[in-house]
């Protein structure tokens, strides 16, 4: 079928409005889907923030899908993935009348290994989570895709599917026996073979560095990158172009050669034995960094006796079975694998445990039974841009949340999109929402608040929120900056209200949301996993209340680092970083509000400094252009206004 552009497309006459039903055609929809046509043409970089109800995914999907060029789309999360997948993509194809091949690709711990279910079905009898093991059993013998997606009476936190999945560790490659069904390798041949390519931010980052082989080395053959929820690249971004080793990734080891070691050499004493000294010893070194849930520079754990040793003692034991596997590694391939892992952890190990490398941020992480440490770099800029210079090819970055006010300075600053540092133009767009604000959203701030930093701020917040939350009948989310806080908010509201309670940490995200649905009136409390990727419309949700400015903490080894630095070249760090990324999460958190065109609801901020600060006025700049009150009355004629 032939096309005119993608704004005729999408504009009033075009296919759309005479194909689908309850199109309006949308001057910002058509805006986008122009500019990312442009930017696919000259192969330039567009970085465009569309407001939520823009309708961005069919902006860029019609672009791309009349472009006749190999796409990669990249989107946030493995939900995003297979909402843009399995329901927008063919939507739109179908409306367009194209046809153009397709493919979805995950990361590896998505799809089944079956030589691991091979492995642990011969030692079924021992397995205790030994039902779901024979579920995935008989579901492997009839899926095509062996996407864990498929399988939804597994959780998807089921410890049983880190059974029965491939890591990058444990992965035999070529030589697996059973690499004729690898459903990720068919996954793999078929997205080298597609015109346009659906992956998630991690397993995109993770070719780009090439630290994965990621997924087949699509990235060369791409003419046109799209990278939608773009304003989560740099903190992907920051995992990936740093490396990182944890206690769990040692043990594993561990367990695995021994396991081996007891199939193909259990004639090995000496192997079993530095197998086992290495797993035993791992428990001391992860004792001799203390509490769990501390997260600090590393100086502050390496100035310790006690962690030295342990390090000087992890670190003899290591070496000494990368010894026994490389004299085993010529008795089978699984020895020998384990040789080649053992080798590059070993490499690892001994780099993050120095005292210093320049140009990164060196920390350590405490978890309940591992610990990990890490090294990240101060920016991403410059390997980013530098990967975009490798990969000749058009790059659209867009989301609901790039700017500050209208300046993108602080987004393209992260990843170094600057025409000097990418070799081609740069073109910033931002583009406001559908939505009629002032008519669906009110804007709550209360006087009398304290300060965020007063010991009872979460109590007059609670007490604050009390009479919204009446008028609202429940149907609202909580949205708090810290796990304290939230904890004691619960607290409270179980002793205050009658309201139903969805509190995060109780059940899986997914399961928290379809509860706080299903019950019409409850109230949801998260922190940061709230704050975006949340989509529910209508009544359900109708009020969000935000505690405070989520402003990072400056304790963060990684933010402490940051800003050193930022000092160090005589900037202002909270002027140039602190207050940037606080109104981007600011704006994801509100933005969870409105996500339809006949949503109604009240936004409620506690945080006086939105008005008695001066950096206030940068945050409402960059909000919606919704009505703003401080009287409580107002909020109860809202509701009474918009009752269903």
């Amino acid at each position: 079928m032939e096309h005119s552009s993608s704004a005729e497309v999408l504009s009033n006459g075009g296919v759309f409005d005479q194909q689908l039903e309850g199109f309006e055609a949308r001057a910002e929809q058509q805006t986008l889907a122009a500019s990312v046509e442009q930017a696919l043409q000259d192969q330039s970089i567009l970085v465009a923030e569309a407001g939520t109800g823009t309708g961005k995914t069919i902006a860029y999907l019609v672009p791309a899908l009349l472009s006749g060029l190999r796409t990669i789309i990249s989107t946030g999360t493995k939900n995003l993935q297979d909402q843009l997948f399995l329901r927008d993509l063919p939507r739109v194809q179908e409306i367009l009348g194209v046809t153009v091949s397709t493919a979805l690709l995950k990361g590896r711990a998505n799809y089944l290994c079956p030589h691991r279910l091979r492995i642990w079905m011969e030692e079924v009898q021992f397995v205790t989570d030994r039902d779901e093991l024979l579920q995935i059993a008989d579901w492997a013998e009839y899926t095509k895709t062996g996407d864990f997606s498929e399988l939804s009476s597994i959780p998807e936190d089921a410890p049983i599917l880190a059974k029965v999945t491939s890591s990058n560790d444990n992965c035999l490659g070529q030589k697996c026996p059973d690499i004729a069904k690898c459903p990720l390798l068919k996954a793999r041949q078929k997205a080298q073979k597609a015109d346009l390519v659906v992956v998630n931010h991690h397993l995109f980052m993770a070719d780009l560095v090439l630290k994965d082989q990621g997924f087949g080395e699509l990235l060369p053959a791409a003419d046109a990158v799209i990278m939608d929820e773009a304003h989560q690249i740099p903190d992907v971004a920051s995992r990936f172009f740093g490396e990182w080793i944890s206690s769990r990734q040692l043990q594993d080891l561990a367990g695995d050669s021994l396991s081996v070691a007891l199939q193909d050499a259990a004639d090995d004493s000496a192997l079993m034995e530095a197998a086992e000294v290495l797993s035993t010893g791992l428990a001391s070194f992860r004792l001799a960094f203390g509490a769990t849930g501390q997260r600090d520079q590393w100086d502050k754990f390496y100035s310790e006796p006690e962690v030295q040793r342990s390090i000087e003692n992890t670190g003899y034991n290591l070496a000494d079975l990368v010894k026994r596997l490389k004299d085993a590694s010529v008795r089978s391939e699984d020895l020998d694998h384990c040789y080649q892992r053992a080798q590059q952890l070993n490499a690892s190990f001994k780099k993050l445990t120095v005292e210093l490398i320049e140009g990164q941020i060196h920390w350590v992480e405490t978890h309940k039974k591992s610990v990990s440490i890490h090294l990240t770099p101060l920016s991403v800029a410059e390997p980013f841009s530098a990967a975009i210079i490798e990969y000749d090819c058009a790059w659209v970055f867009t989301s609901a949340t790039l700017a500050v006010g209208d300046d993108f300075s602080y987004f393209d600053g992260q990843l170094g999109l600057f025409p000097e540092n990418c070799g081609r133009p740069v073109r910033d767009l931002l583009l406001g929402s559908s939505y009629d604000y002032p008519q669906q959203m009110l804007c709550y701030l209360p006087d009398s608040m304290p300060q965020p930093s007063d010991q009872d701020f979460t109590q007059k917040f609670i007490e604050a929120a009390l009479p919204v939350l009446e008028a609202s009948r429940g149907r609202a989310f909580l949205l708090f900056t810290s796990h304290r806080a939230l904890r004691e908010a619960a607290k409270l509201l179980e002793e205050w209200t009658d309201y139903q309670l969805f509190v995060q940490g109780d059940a899986s995200k997914r399961a928290l949301i379809d509860g706080f649905v299903d019950a019409d009136n409850a109230l949801l409390l998260g922190t940061t996993s709230f704050w975006q990727g949340v989509d529910i419309q209508g009544e359900a949700l109708s009020c969000v209340l935000i505690d405070k400015l989520p402003f990072v903490s400056p304790g963060d080894p990684v933010v402490q680092s940051r800003l050193n630095a930022l000092r160090d070249q005589g900037q202002n760090p909270f002027g140039t970083y602190q207050i940037p990324q606080a109104v981007i999460s600011l704006k994801q958190g509100v933005g969870r509000l409105i996500r339809g065109v006949h949503d109604r609801g009240v936004l409620m901020i506690g945080d006086p400094r939105l008005k008695s600060k001066s950096y206030g006025k940068t945050f409402i700049r960059s909000l919606p252009n919704a009505r703003y009150s401080s009287e409580i009355d107002d909020v109860s004629q809202f509701f009474k206004r918009n009752a269903g």
